[in-house]
């Protein structure tokens, strides 16, 4: 698909998708309860699609915004291997979700699924009592045996919020407390959720603790995917004088990692809440553009806003300086080999970037245009066609990937572009 953006500035207010990270949690907790729940505004992608196959074939009715459950006791083997397509939070946190339940599963996904690591749920399962196997190379499929689970205390060496919510969607079922740990970065959403749910608190020393018990019917308005906006504020920050308003989106503190980042690098950011779904932050952002620096980023910096990297390096690629990111290890992991990606991304659009072991450098130069390969990653398709916000010409090839979290993505880039 082909983008040329309007090289000038605009001045809109977009409303973006549901949040997918929430989306995920609101189902398959609303399966895990007994009667009828509302999740409204839930993500439209593929990801999400998956996730709604996969509480079906469990035996959860799923029509629009209502969820219908017997409760997660009445969850039965499904008739073949669960299809989680592409998407990794389906995966792991389903996984979770069947550690407490007396049959074997078996879930599966596409080609680039099957070659994420998955490894990481095998410890903190089997810590509850579950088993779960993995290929030896710790891919998928993963096979889940669940059984009757004991209370724990979980020390992940990771900060991944999805194996976090895997392990606490098993301690909901387990016969005790379970307390867990990780390292600072993650997103707490299924933390502050089961809080204001009455099923975990956080304890004096930084643990939190999973309290089992049945899980009420949800009635929630899911807010708009920050993750998602991120690449409309990008667009709107390398163009001085643009400006991007997103109503109502995510501000869990580990979402907002990219807006910290863009004010840190010069772009007038403004944040207002507005208030909260089950304890988790919602609110307005306006970003507008101003002539950027470079930026060093790394540690929970670089955590916070991992998802967001390949929009940061377009915007970095405008900065006045070199922008260094560094402790992204997990970029390597993710839909393609995200720093090998980015990179190629930037230079195919005639700028200047260099891989490092945990991250990239990208230094000043004008994306004059070209063609990109998604490389089937939703993300680097987008940050694609946002570098061609200041008039490029971009052609980028498997853009269709970015149906895995926002299929209308294109139109709405360019109805922003064209507002005035």
């Amino acid at each position: 698909m082909r983008f040329r953006g309007p090289g000038e500035p605009f001045d809109a207010t977009v409303d973006v998708p549901g949040d997918k990270s929430l989306s995920h949690r609101a189902l398959i907790l609303a399966a895990m309860a007994r009667g009828t729940s509302q999740a409204a505004h839930l993500g439209p992608g593929r990801d999400v699609a998956a996730t709604i196959g996969a509480v079906r074939a469990l035996g959860a009715m799923v029509d629009g915004p209502a969820i219908t459950s017997s409760g997660v006791e009445a969850w039965h083997q499904p008739p073949h291997d669960i299809d989680a397509a592409n998407s990794a939070t389906t995966m792991r946190l389903l996984a979770g979700a069947l550690a407490g339940r007396p049959f074997t599963t078996t879930i599966r996904g596409d080609a680039s699924l099957m070659r994420r690591p998955m490894g990481r749920l095998v410890a903190p399962l089997a810590a509850l009592g579950a088993s779960v196997a993995v290929s030896p190379n710790g891919t998928p499929p993963v096979v889940v045996t669940g059984g009757i689970l004991r209370g724990a205390h979980i020390t992940l060496p990771v900060p991944s919020a999805q194996v976090r919510t895997a392990t606490a969607l098993a301690a909901l079922q387990a016969g005790g407390i379970t307390t867990i740990s990780s390292p600072e970065g993650y997103r707490d959403h299924t933390e502050r959720w089961l809080g204001h749910l009455g099923l975990g608190a956080w304890l004096p020393d930084g643990r939190f603790e999973v309290r089992p018990g049945p899980v009420p019917p949800l009635d929630v308005a899911l807010p708009g995917d920050s993750s998602s906006a991120a690449f409309l504020w990008v667009s709107a920050a390398i163009i001085p004088g643009a400006r991007v308003t997103t109503p109502r989106v995510s501000l869990n503190p580990g979402r907002v990692g990219l807006l910290d980042t863009l004010a840190a690098m010069g772009a007038q950011v403004d944040v207002v809440v507005t208030g909260e779904v089950l304890g988790d932050p919602v609110g307005d952002v306006a970003v507008c553009g101003v002539a950027l620096i470079g930026i060093e980023l790394a540690g929970v910096g670089t955590l916070r806003a991992l998802d967001e990297l390949p929009a940061l390096a377009v915007a970095a690629a405008h900065a006045d300086s070199p922008s260094t990111v560094a402790g992204a290890e997990e970029l390597r992991a993710k839909e393609s080999n995200r720093i090998a990606t980015i990179v190629a991304m930037i230079r195919a659009l005639g700028g200047s970037a260099e891989e490092a072991q945990d991250g990239f450098v990208v230094r000043p130069r004008a994306l004059t245009g070209g063609i990109v390969r998604s490389g089937g990653d939703h993300r680097i398709a987008m940050a694609a066609a946002v570098a061609a916000t200041r008039g490029a010409a971009v052609t980028v090839e498997g853009f269709d990937a970015t149906g895995v979290s926002w299929p209308e993505f294109a139109g709405a880039l360019e109805a922003m572009w064209s507002s005035r």
